[in-house]
């Protein structure tokens, strides 16, 4: 690494692992700057970023934009098959949940809402936009498509809790058949913006068609998760 034998690498990287290991370093935390590590470590900023890129490879630590690099917490469980909701899923895991919608209004959905839910360009559709934090870390964008006359009155309520619940409680609306679509993208613009990362940045997509029980009434979620926060885990029963 430029100039710094193997050794002094190795002992750099390993004394940060052994304080994040030990407990100096705890999740969610921040690391010192680049700069006092530097000095700390007498190593030259290209090495520590070497050794900190590595640290983030291996799930240890992650950065937010402008804000520096932190100990990463122990990654969401997410589960495609179950139908709890995130927060829910959250609380199970001991872990604390927050949501922040960004805004709500009817749109001309993007082609990709038109061509999973097969409807005409002329079609206007309610979008609720989200980002999603687990103890007080944004890890989710959540964009939200759905049909503005069957839930009549839904921007003036709560947005913040489970739509699922609120489909249900209010409007006596309940999901049938999910389907998923899990691929690995880069996130960009408000993407980006609302997950503290730069444009580019590696995230995971979840991209979800609900269907109503009648089959009829479709809506469909983009989910952009960062990469370094979820672990997708499924349990399948024997045959």
């Amino acid at each position: 690494m430029r100039g710094e034998g193997r050794g002094r690498v190795k002992a750099i990287k390993q004394a940060i692992q052994e304080r994040i290991g030990g407990g100096t370093y705890r999740p969610g935390e921040r690391l010192p700057s680049e700069r006092q590590l530097c000095l700390e470590f007498e190593t030259s900023r290209v090495t520590l970023h070497e050794i900190l890129i590595q640290l983030e490879a291996e799930g240890l630590i992650y950065r937010e934009e402008r804000r520096g690099w932190f100990v990463s917490p122990a990654r969401f469980v997410y589960n495609p098959q179950a139908r709890g909701h995130f927060a829910l899923s959250a609380l199970q895991q001991g872990r604390l949940p927050s949501t922040r919608v960004i805004d709500r209004q009817l749109v001309r959905p993007p082609a990709r809402v038109l061509d999973l839910l097969d409807i005409p360009a002329s079609t206007k559709m309610a979008c609720i936009r989200r980002v999603r934090s687990i103890d007080g870390r944004a890890v989710l964008y959540v964009e939200h498509y759905f049909q503005a006359e069957v839930f009549p009155g839904l921007f003036e309520h709560d947005l913040s809790v489970s739509l699922t619940e609120l489909y249900r409680d209010i409007y006596g609306f309940d999901y049938g058949r999910m389907k998923y679509q899990i691929t690995p993208t880069a996130v960009s613009g408000d993407a980006a913006a609302a997950l503290h990362v730069a444009g580019g940045s590696p995230a995971l997509l979840v991209t979800r068609v609900n269907h109503g029980l009648n089959n009829g009434i479709r809506d469909c979620d983009f989910e952009y998760w960062r990469h370094d926060a979820i672990l997708i885990e499924v349990d399948v029963p024997d045959a």
